[in-house]
């Protein structure tokens, strides 16, 4: 594994091959990688990467210099799930309609299909109108006069044969894409039928596995994309004849270098976002993430001379940074999607929204946050002090509180028993309150004592909603801390009445009762 990280953070370059002499055709590939119906980051975090709106804007700067560029997305991009819910249904046939929009406005060249991409139907998937390659085939794409092979398949029998036509095919560069897991392609790409250039493994093992890119340059280059679109992948070439590719590095120093920047950045963001980080210390990382990001993008620009004869290739990540310029007509996509979407599903809450179902007999049900405040006054002002209050008015600033990809973590009670499942009733729930973490709390107001709370916090209670993708730099035990105060999992103040002390109420004497 450490050699598999080492590798990704050192192919965050660009060694676009610099002109070289002789008759030659320079093109670049882009590729997409299970966006899983994702236009955005959704802002839950700072400096979250990705946006197709960013996607596009570095389609658009590479076919400014006059070169071939072509755009492929490797499938499952359109749906996050196989089957969709009732009330979803409406949302994610919209999303689904944006990134076609988007996608031609990118000049997608072609794009293979996943069992995702048809979550709606075979027919809602053709409907969409874009160019679609078929699986186990042989595609010739054709870049002034040189071909680039390009298929894909699960077997290794079929990426074999496949590779085989198109060396027969007298292809320039043949590009193989696994449909399966990185480890998987690895131990593919050891194998001397695999007769590719590049082999790119297009479904992650589980939902964490494509979290990060990678890179192993080994025989044969195999390499992974980050998904929900948060990298694109940029191969650039140097077109001769059909000879085989010679892959393209920087010089060790600028290697290890880019490597030192990447593992920075990380930390950087990761600094910004802790909520112990004060609001100035906060913008001064801030603006050495950006200075960072940029010093990286620019060492990755620098070229790497071709040799005279022969194809060549480089390869590398662009990782779709918050600092990153967007094409602004794909910016009027997203916002146009983000408009409409709020609107359909509040119509379809309305017009066919139920309930949620009732608390059993004896079962707590849900009271409201204020009626906690008048025992836990303490407690009270120390949740005021987090972003939970909030939660709902940050979706309301975004334009995105009756999205049903971010609702349920900004309420309190989102599809329990006794709390809210329509969009249109929200009202009353519209933050993380106590019962987002300590269950619904009418036993308790009846008899204030420990054992009539619903549950104890976790960091599981937590990570249901700051988990990897929304909260990429969460660490339970560094954030505990921030939520913690007197009255509310440290010892209460005792208060004072008409000149004496008295001591706080039984139910409130350490953690267990108030984390």
């Amino acid at each position: 594994m450490a050699a598999l990280l080492l590798a990704s953070l050192s192919c965050n370059r660009d060694v676009r091959p610099t002109p070289a002499a002789g008759p030659a055709v320079e093109a670049t590939l882009f590729f997409t990688s299970e966006l899983k119906g994702y236009l955005s980051p959704c802002g839950c975090s700072e400096n979250m990467r990705g946006g197709i709106d960013r996607a596009a804007f570095q389609l658009d700067l590479a076919r400014q210099g006059g070169r071939p560029v072509l755009l492929l997305d490797t499938g499952d991009a359109l749906f996050a799930e196989r089957s969709l819910a009732d009330e979803a249904v409406a949302q994610q046939e919209r999303k689904a309609q944006a990134l076609a929009q988007a996608f031609r406005l990118m000049g997608l060249s072609g794009r293979f299909t996943g069992a995702l991409d048809d979550a709606r139907g075979p027919a809602f998937r053709v409907g969409l109108g874009l160019p679609e390659l078929a699986s186990d085939t042989l595609h010739l794409l054709d870049v002034k006069g040189h071909k680039v092979a390009l298929f894909s398949a699960r077997q290794a029998e079929a990426l074999a044969a496949l590779s085989l036509k198109a060396r027969a095919a007298k292809a320039s560069v043949v590009i193989g894409l696994f449909e399966g897991p990185f480890d998987e392609a690895l131990r593919l790409s050891s194998g001397e039928a695999l007769a590719v250039d590049l082999l790119l493994a297009t479904r992650g093992r589980d939902e964490l596995s494509t979290e990060e890119n990678r890179l192993v340059m080994g025989r044969v280059p195999v390499v992974q994309v980050q998904s929900k679109g948060r990298s694109l992948l940029r191969v650039d070439l140097t077109l001769r004849d059909a000879t085989p590719v010679q892959w393209l590095k920087s010089p060790s120093e600028t290697q290890r270098e880019l490597e030192g920047l990447a593992q920075r950045i990380e930390l950087l963001r990761a600094q910004v976002n802790d909520p112990s980080t004060g609001a100035e210390l906060r913008a001064l990382r801030q603006a050495k993430l950006d200075e960072v990001i940029a010093r990286r993008e620019a060492l990755a620009a620098q070229a790497v001379p071709v040799p005279e004869t022969g194809n060549a290739a480089a390869v590398r990540f662009v990782p779709l940074e918050t600092s990153f310029p967007r094409l602004p007509s794909a910016t009027a996509l997203v916002t146009a999607y983000d408009r409409d979407v709020g609107a359909l599903n509040l119509a379809w809450a309305k017009a066919h929204g139920a309930e949620c179902p009732a608390p059993e007999p004896g079962e707590a049900s849900y009271v409201g946050a204020e009626v906690c405040r008048a025992c836990h006054a303490q407690a009270f002002t120390v949740w005021e002090r987090t972003r939970h209050p909030r939660a709902h008015a940050a979706l309301v600033e975004q334009g995105k509180h009756n999205h049903l990809d971010c609702v349920g973590c900004h309420v309190t009670g989102w599809k329990e028993r006794g709390g809210v499942c329509r969009l249109d009733e929200v009202e009353g729930r519209t933050a993380v309150g106590c019962e987002a973490c300590h269950g619904p709390g009418s036993s308790h107001v009846s008899v204030p004592v420990n054992a009539t709370i619903v549950r104890a916090a976790t960091a599981k209670t937590c990570t249901g909603c700051h988990d990897r993708e929304n909260s990429p730099h969460f660490d339970f035990d560094r954030y505990l801390p921030q939520v913690l105060g007197p009255g509310h999992g440290l010892a209460p103040v005792a208060t004072v009445d008409a000149g004496r002390p008295t001591a706080p109420p039984s139910n409130a004497k350490g953690p267990s009762a108030q984390e």
